[in-house]
């Protein structure tokens, strides 16, 4: 986990053991999340339905943290730890993008693409990773349950590790169609404080194995 170079906050890199659990394979879609806000009652700062029978396979974005924690919980599930999403996107290699070593436009969307907007889930299947979880570098940046502490892998423990204590901003990872490639990468951390909603940031959900 981790890198030793490039920012500060993604060093040093180092092992990482983790219990077995299951993640989304893909972002949750706005069609996921208009049928959590139907169900519960939820009010969603940032959501708009409008368009909804035409883009419900996009990722749902303009979510606060607390909406993705809401949505992961009614789920049955939570939102996956820093170090989750990084063994989902990585695996166990130390590769720098879900499927390699080497930068290819065409495996995720991002600002070298061009597109300049969301893609719908799913829509860069050679971009999975080793664990054929697709969209993992670019289309939307996702929120995880980890407060954001750039200091963190200096002092982190090496089994489950569940992010800082302090209250910081919360992490986010994987990059978005609005950042460029080196945003991402398997290991580059990003931080939000989550006061208003964002249009490049999503999420999707974990669940233990027992």
């Amino acid at each position: 986990m981790g890198e030793n170079d490039g920012r500060k906050s993604n060093q040093p890199q180092r092992r990482v053991y983790l219990d077995a659990f299951k993640i989304h394979v893909t972002e949750v879609t706005r069609s996921d999340f208009a049928e959590f806000l139907a169900a519960t009652g939820y009010q969603a700062q940032g959501w708009d339905a409008s368009g909804l029978e035409n883009n419900g396979d996009l990722p749902v974005v303009n979510t606060l943290w607390s909406d993705a924690d809401a949505y992961c919980r009614w789920s049955g599930m939570r939102l996956p730890t820093e170090a989750e999403w990084e063994k989902a996107a990585r695996g166990i290699d130390g590769r720098r993008y879900p499927w390699g070593n080497d930068w290819e436009v065409d495996k995720a969307n991002t600002t070298e693409g061009g597109i300049g907007a969301l893609a719908p889930v799913g829509s860069y299947p050679g971009g999975a990773s080793p664990y054929s979880v697709l969209d993992m570098a670019g289309n939307a940046a996702e929120w995880v349950a980890d407060y954001y502490d750039p200091a963190y892998y200096t002092y982190a423990t090496d089994h489950n590790p569940p992010g800082p204590d302090r209250i910081m901003d919360r992490v986010l990872r994987g990059g978005s169609f609005a950042g460029p490639a080196n945003f991402a990468t398997t290991y580059f951390r990003d931080s939000s404080h989550s006061a208003r909603p964002n249009h490049r940031v999503g999420f999707r959900c974990v669940k233990p194995i027992k």
